[in-house]
């Protein structure tokens, strides 16, 4: 619902190039807690004296935890298609309410709203349309409130939100609006508000809003793709495949997701595999402007792919571009788990468009020596020169011998994995064709997404 921070990002006197802070910059952070010794320009906003009182809406009552079976489903459907009529003009409606009764919050939010706007509103069409799973709701209200704590959003910023979204459903839905349906949205509304404080209270118990990390190597594999190791200033615990959020103070606000690309280590550190894109603010700093002293703030591990725990089960995992990430971490987690047991074998297509976009070979080969069940199949499908597979990466992996007994990992761009799955679901199960959530996806392959909607 907003993009900020709840503890403040570290503002040192000495930055480099990049503008990020250098290193020493963590201990400034109170462990776990919400206090730091400077403001963050991105909350300030908090600071503004509300004057216009006449304005605020009149407060309902706390919030209690309803069922969402009490909630007249099909009322609140039925006028949220008033809504879903005109998407963008409803959320410049909501946004210009919200902000005008409640200006302080505006900071919460980047300059530019248009793509927030739209991941808002189709988070909210989601929980709208899943008032009748009750499981699911609550489940993705439990992310949101996660995820949101990063970006500062407290149980204070709840009731205005939902209070902005009540009147704008009431507009939108004119003559219609009713006495019942008026009970009905503020039922579920209650519900929605109630279900993301439990869940943040329950997430800030075991976990810090974010983490800083420091760069501590920053190596540049080509012109757009660069190998970052970061240390995070406390524990980092994660499950190899999943991502993060990262946001650097260079671009206060815009965060990008990134997948971790090595198994947990010993020492805490973590690779971050980063190509700059056109028109990527953040990509582009990552990979340009930053280097080693600099830090940047990173937000939990998410993401449900992981590898299945069956020894028995072989893996073939396709990774295009620096998809490889995820991949990466999930073979180094075989390497370590079956060290002592059965050697799973392993296939690993690494598809790019031409030779130079394969960066990372020299540390896959080195794998590949210490695991020799591991088979690397690079793949470069616009290089006539190249000595390995050339063609495309779909073609080329229907080909593979077989499938038995095998579990499939697909990692990379939206359009990869959609022709992956649509080559294979007559070979693989279902069950055992494992990617992360093609809407994911779909938010990753846009350059200025917003954060966590996506790997």
């Amino acid at each position: 619902m907003a993009t900020t921070l709840d503890r403040d990002v570290p503002d040192g006197t000495e930055r480099g190039s990049s503008g990020i802070p250098r290193s020493g910059l963590a201990g400034r952070y109170v462990a776990g807690g919400t206090e730091s010794r400077r403001s963050h320009p991105a909350i300030v906003g908090e600071q503004f004296a509300r004057t216009e009182s006449s304005v605020r809406p009149a407060a309902r009552p706390s919030p209690v935890l309803t069922s969402v079976s009490d909630v007249d489903a099909r009322l609140i459907k039925d006028s949220f298609a008033w809504l879903m009529a005109d998407p963008s003009r409803a959320m410049e409606y909501f946004y210009a309410r919200l902000f005008v009764q409640h200006p302080q919050i505006r900071a919460l939010f980047p300059l530019t709203m248009s793509h927030t706007r739209a991941a808002v509103f189709e988070a909210l069409a989601r929980l709208i349309h899943g008032l009748d799973s009750p499981q699911a709701s609550e489940q993705f209200l439990g992310q949101l409130a996660r995820d949101h704590r990063k970006y500062g959003v407290t149980e204070k910023h709840h009731q205005p939100f939902f209070d902005a979204l009540l009147a704008t459903a009431e507009h939108f839905t004119g003559s219609g609006w009713t006495p019942q349906l008026h009970a009905a949205w503020c039922a579920a509304l209650d519900h929605f508000a109630a279900v993301l404080r439990a869940a943040a209270v329950a997430d800030a118990a075991a976990n810090p809003a974010w983490w800083v990390g420091e760069i501590v190597q920053h190596d540049q594999r080509n012109a757009t793709i660069a190998v970052i190791t970061i240390r995070p200033d406390q524990q980092l615990d994660y499950v190899p495949g999943q991502y993060i959020a990262v946001q650097v103070p260079r671009w206060p606000r815009i965060w990008r997701c990134y997948s971790i690309a090595n198994a947990p280590r010993d020492n805490g550190l973590i690779d971050l595999h980063v190509r700059a894109v056109p028109g990527g603010t953040l990509s582009t700093a990552l990979v340009g402007h930053c280097g080693t002293g600099d830090t940047m703030v990173l937000g939990a591990p998410r993401g449900e792919m992981r590898v299945g725990p069956d020894l028995e089960r072989d893996l073939v995992c396709v990774a295009g571009g620096t998809g490889l990430a995820p991949i990466k971490a999930m073979i180094e987690s075989v390497v370590c788990a079956t060290r002592y047991g059965r050697r799973r074998a392993i296939a690993l297509y690494f598809g790019v468009k031409r030779q130079e976009d394969l960066y990372d070979m020299r540390d896959l080969e080195t794998l590949r020596l210490g695991y020799p069940s591991l088979t690397l199949i690079p793949v470069a499908e616009h290089d006539l020169d190249f000595s390995g597979r050339v063609g495309g990466l779909a073609k080329i992996v229907s080909e593979h011998p077989s499938f038995r007994s095998t579990d499939v990992y697909l990692s990379g761009p939206e359009g990869m994995v959609r022709e992956m799955v649509r080559v294979l679901h007559s070979r693989v199960p279902a069950d055992c064709l494992h990617h992360d959530s093609l809407d994911a996806l779909r938010a990753a392959s846009h350059p200025a997404r917003v954060a966590d909607l996506s790997r």
